[in-house]
């Protein structure tokens, strides 16, 4: 027996496993089981956890994903306590979530799963029960947004007082895969313009000696997220650093901003050409007293 089919026989045999237990089951060390089970993954032969354990995501086969639910004690409380909700309720509106839950969802990826929905000429998300039909979760949605089912002899599209456009099965993030997008139209004589404001940040970092350990580009010349070190007098401090380019920064901002950082157990940082809102400055006084605002 081939080392591919030993592994998906374990994973079989045991449902969702670690590369530690593949290394061991097949007498090879774990640099070895994880090229393999990368392998399985990429060909559709396995599927790969959002939670981990212990820092390493689990492999498991289709159908086996009710077994990780075992592997919640993983979570921490916040990621708990949103797993919890969306068992509870099969489905949530996420525009009715706080900051704190809309994030929590959002990183529980094996048992939440968003839809996109059209409604009223607006788009929202929904998050569905992993193990829920699709059929159900439209249903649920239907009755939560009050939409009531048309007779067989009229058309989807007359009269609808209230209309559904569309529901989208489980969609991915759209910010990464809008900008790889966007990157691709952009034209040549943008590339200025979208260079400027990360210039501005390199030269607001070089003249306060931050040092920048990782960057994420989540929309051009529009919003980064990095993790950086600022030097202090008990040495230099990791920070989550959230930049956005606006003219005016919503308390909607740091907040959500200041949910990143707790996720991340960081404190955090907010960099923007613009000025706070008078909420954002009343928020920052009296609930958020682990962000710090920087106009560049």
């Amino acid at each position: 027996m081939e080392t591919r089919d030993k592994i998906l026989e374990i994973v079989h045999t045991k449902g969702p496993v670690l590369p530690v237990q593949v290394s061991k089951e097949i007498g090879s060390n774990i640099l070895m089981a994880s090229a393999h089970l990368a392998e399985l993954t990429a060909n559709g032969k396995l599927r790969i956890s959002t939670i981990k354990v212990g820092g390493s995501p689990l492999y498991f086969l289709q159908g086996q994903e009710v077994m990780l639910e075992k592997y919640t004690g993983n979570m921490n409380d916040k990621e708990k306590k949103a797993f919890d909700l969306l068992n509870e309720n099969k489905i949530l509106r996420d525009s009715e979530q706080t900051p704190v839950m809309r994030v929590a969802l959002r990183e529980i990826k094996d048992f939440a799963i968003p839809f996109n929905v059209n409604y009223n000429d607006s788009k929202e998300i929904f998050w569905k029960w992993y193990i829920i039909k699709n059929e159900e979760a439209e249903q649920i949605i239907k009755s939560r947004l009050d939409i009531k089912e048309k007779r067989p002899e009229e058309k989807i599209e007359r009269k609808e007082p209230k209309k559904l456009d569309s529901i989208e099965h489980r969609i991915k993030e759209p910010e990464i895969e809008k900008v790889q997008s966007v990157k691709r139209e952009r034209k040549p004589r943008q590339r200025d313009k979208e260079d400027g404001f990360m210039k501005d940040l390199t030269k607001y970092f070089e003249k306060n000696k931050i040092n920048v350990i990782h960057s994420e580009v989540l929309k051009k010349n529009s919003e980064i997220d990095f993790i950086v070190e600022i030097p202090s007098v008990v040495g230099n401090l990791q920070y989550y650093c959230k930049a956005k380019n606006k003219k005016r920064v919503s308390d909607s901002d740091l907040s959500n901003a200041y949910v990143k950082g707790q996720f991340k157990k960081l404190p955090v940082i907010f960099i923007s050409p613009g000025e706070l809102s008078t909420k954002a400055k009343d928020m920052m006084s009296k609930e958020l007293n682990n962000i710090t605002f920087k106009k560049v």
